[in-house]
């Protein structure tokens, strides 16, 4: 049974840190790429950043947001630093697979930034 499981959001100060983690497990096919996505209240779901053969990030979040991954544990890994109000939402970890694509989600984990 696939799992693709978050953790570490939370509460935090603008201008605070948070790392968020992503497990993937059960998982047959080769990893191909593992996101981040959020949602933020009435907004639709964005990429955050992903990483895979090359590693994007939104443009809202670029140098204050890294992405990284360790392909033993399948998890993927958001530091976010000098974090805004306006990255509070529902972080949701994607992941996608080859040669075969199957595209798997989390359940998302909160994160909210008090100004």
């Amino acid at each position: 049974q696939v799992q693709v499981v978050e953790s570490g959001g939370g509460l935090v100060q603008a201008g605070g840190s948070l790392t968020l983690s992503c497990a993937a497990s059960g998982i047959i096919f080769s990893i191909n790429a593992m996101a981040w996505y959020r949602r933020a209240p009435g907004n639709e779901r964005e990429l955050v950043a992903s990483i895979g053969d090359n590693t994007v990030y939104a443009d809202s979040v670029k140098g204050r947001f890294t992405i990284s991954r360790d392909n033993a544990k399948n998890t993927v890994y958001l530091q976010m630093n000098s974090l805004k109000p306006e990255d509070t939402g529902v972080y949701y970890c994607n992941v996608t697979t080859r040669p075969f694509l199957y595209n798997y989600w989390g359940q998302g984990t909160q994160v909210t930034v008090s100004s």
